[in-house]
């Protein structure tokens, strides 16, 4: 990205209401919304998106292989440059600095793409090992350039290896070096002074998921004196948590048996006995169905599954999907108790979830709502991006 005057390739939007929400701060631009401008256009190139009467728009990295065509980075004709880069870069690394001074945590999402204005791009820190994805053919082709800005503030904080994870889901993950010298498998980090384990070779994302972070804390705040339940457990975050908040007892439940063993480092991690609790290898549904055959019952039951609907076409099928899981989830629920449900699924809005947690999905629970909660303010959102707005996690009792 260097300075000095250029040629853009201008791209025209096809509809006369089609630069509204952009200008509002939605950041993609869809390839049906297109008239024209894209044929030719590489992945990554800077393109200027222009109304249907040829008014600017804004700047974006062109991803001619995606629904998404075009991600913008800025308003009217501000260029996507070197400075431009810097500038976000750092702003990101200052409100991170701040959000974690003093919390005794040094594993957090330094950079959240659209929430960052930086769409497509996001890095995870891990105590000494930051790691970046890229969402897009678009994104990845300017890796080298935000390696380039972000760099700085991320030596500024210690970090000894900043790297490039690729591989899609089912894939092996691998990690391209982008600064510093190549990481452990595994690394342990602090999380509101909790340690925990990273596994950076094989774990999902790009080692684990940060979002969930607060969630996580509040689940130890109510797992004193209570058995508890945690599905889907991945890593056991939400285990970890409920354990060192005072579980009597701890089941975390997965159908990976390698996550368990990261779950199980962790513990030991922490000074925690996983022999004390269970970690059991099995499909969610069909431990719940043996579970509620045996009268089992928890005080808190934890449910955060993986998506259950990458397009809008699938969501019919993913809020039935939810509903069966909650009442199963209830029908192991004791007297008392507290059930988080949890969806990361961006095409479920809040509304939408609340609706497979009603009365007619419970049964005769009669659990209300308490808390409502999102992502951490390390994973800043757009107002006018709803989409960014993807997780959802809500206590009830």
């Amino acid at each position: 990205m260097k300075g000095g005057k250029r040629e853009v390739r201008e791209i025209a939007l096809r509809q006369r209401g089609a630069a509204s929400s952009l200008s509002r701060g939605h950041p993609w631009v869809w390839l049906d919304a297109l008239a024209q401008g894209l044929q030719g256009a590489k992945a990554g190139e800077e393109v200027q998106v222009v109304g249907h009467d040829g008014t600017p728009v804004g700047r974006g990295l062109a991803d001619p292989a995606s629904p998404i065509a075009v991600r913008l980075w800025t308003h009217g004709t501000r260029p996507i440059d070197a400075q431009l880069l810097r500038s976000r870069a750092e702003r990101a690394g200052r409100l991170r600095a701040f959000l974690f001074h003093g919390t005794r945590t040094d594993a957090f999402r330094v950079l959240h793409g659209e929430g960052d204005r930086m769409p497509g791009l996001v890095v995870d820190r891990y105590g000494p090992v930051a790691v970046l994805r890229a969402d897009g053919d678009g994104a990845a082709a300017r890796v080298p350039d935000l390696a380039e800005a972000l760099w700085p503030t991320l030596e500024s904080w210690g970090t000894q290896t900043f790297a490039y994870r690729t591989g899609e889901r089912g894939q092996t993950p691998e990690l391209h070096i982008l600064r510093g010298a190549h990481p452990p498998d595994t690394v342990r980090v602090e999380e509101h002074g909790a340690p925990f384990i990273v596994d950076l070779a094989r774990g999902q994302k790009t080692g684990a998921f940060l979002d969930q972070r607060d969630n996580r804390r509040r689940v130890g705040a109510l797992a004193e004196g209570r058995r508890v339940l945690n599905l889907f457990s991945y890593a056991g975050g939400f285990s970890l948590h409920a354990a060192l908040g005072g579980a009597t007892h701890v089941t975390s439940v997965d159908i990976a048996s390698a996550a368990h063993a990261t779950a199980q480092a962790s513990f030991r991690a922490a000074g925690l006995d996983p022999g004390k609790h269970a970690f059991v290898t099995a499909d969610v549904g069909a431990f719940l169905d043996g579970a509620h055959a045996r009268r089992e019952r928890w005080d808190l039951v934890v449910s955060d599954p993986p998506s259950y609907a990458p397009s809008e076409k699938a969501l019919p099928r993913a809020i039935a999907a939810y509903r069966a899981l909650h009442r199963a989830c209830a029908d192991v629920l004791g007297p008392d108790g507290f059930f988080c449900a949890s969806s990361c699924s961006s095409h479920v809005d809040a509304s939408a979830f609340l609706g497979t947690l009603d009365d007619a999905a419970l049964g005769d629970r009669a659990l209300s709502v308490l808390e409502l909660h999102g992502a951490g303010p390390d994973h800043p959102t757009l107002a006018a991006f709803p989409e960014g707005r993807y997780l959802k996690f809500v206590v009830m009792g």
